[in-house]
């Protein structure tokens, strides 16, 4: 949240040039607040799991947020009980007449399905449409960033022999923009996926900036220069467990899987894992809901209004 200031104090636009999010109080007097509305559309299969890890990084900022959990179909859970689909999710056709500030869009285990093999890819379609249209922001995760840039851009996703899993360290390339504000210039993060998209792809985007990337994980932080669109291909949601439960689930599963880099005390998989990316999961949450949300979101929460602030895009 920003600090508020007196109007003619000269820190006012001694921060204001540093980048520093400040408020005048003239500009506090006419904000108008109300709870963000945020919608998360879990792909993943233990949609409990993930809801818990998502909701523990929404927690920490202290705007107040109203969750709405939504599902792509009605088809029948093997990994959730259907009491807590029937209890705390709408189905995407029943909240589609909505708005939303934010939307948050899991990623999902179809990493080696081509995307029209998907069982719903009509329907993940119609709601990255549907989103540009009636959220202020979403966030993409992992399988939805890349699923979503070939959607609207036709970026093409490469599959790697050997699946990318691990902790990796991360330079931030734009420091001064909102949503890297307060990153380490290096940062670690989880990542766990077989799917990526060359560099230079993203740089043929002239709407899309690169905010932070790995030298062995490519690109991790990309984003609209409108902050509509935030695609994100690693996890830093997961728990210090995430990986070493999907390690052992693969080896159990007869996968020819290595140990997760960077990951295990002395890379040993008997051994604890610790959690190295915490602070920064939470900072970029807080940064989306707050640069990217709450501060250009308009009170009056329909789609007319969420197109005035996002007028026109540059497709191509």
């Amino acid at each position: 949240m920003p600090i508020k200031i007196p109007n003619e104090l000269p820190a006012l636009t001694i921060l204001d040039k540093e980048n520093i999010f400040v408020m005048s109080e003239r500009r506090a007097a006419d904000q108008e607040i109300r709870p963000m509305e945020v919608a998360i559309l879990n792909l993943m299969p233990n949609k409990i799991e993930t809801e818990v890890q998502i909701l523990r990084m929404l927690a920490n900022t202290p705007l107040q947020i109203n969750v709405e959990f939504v599902r792509i179909h009605a088809n029948v859970s093997k990994n959730t009980p259907q009491a807590h689909l029937d209890n705390f999710y709408r189905l995407f056709d029943d909240i589609k007449h909505k708005q939303y500030d934010g939307l948050l869009i899991t990623g999902a285990p179809l990493a080696l399905l081509d995307y029209q093999q998907v069982t719903f890819w009509d329907k993940i379609c119609e709601v990255f449409d549907w989103a540009e249209q009636n959220v202020t922001s979403t966030m993409f995760s992992c399988w939805a960033a890349h699923a979503a840039l070939y959607h609207h851009y036709g970026l093409k996703r490469h599959l790697r022999k050997q699946k990318l899993s691990g902790v990796y360290r991360h330079h931030c390339l734009k420091p001064d923009e909102q949503l890297t504000r307060g990153f380490d210039e290096t940062f670690s993060v989880p990542h766990s996926r077989y799917g990526f998209i060359e560099k230079s792809d993203y740089q043929s985007l002239e709407d899309i900036e690169i905010l932070a990337e790995s030298d062995v994980a490519g690109v991790y932080l990309a984003a609209s220069k409108n902050k509509q669109q935030v695609y994100l291909t690693g996890h830093p949601e997961y728990d210090a467990s995430t990986l070493s439960e999907e390690y052992f689930r693969d080896i159990a599963a007869g996968g020819d899987v290595s140990i997760p880099v960077n990951y295990f005390t002395d890379d040993d998989p008997e051994q604890e894992a610790i959690n190295m990316w915490r602070s920064h999961g939470s900072l970029l949450y807080t940064n989306w809901l707050n640069y990217y949300v709450y501060q250009i979101t308009p009170y009056q929460l329909d789609a007319n209004h969420i197109k005035a602030i996002h007028p026109g895009k540059s497709r191509v």
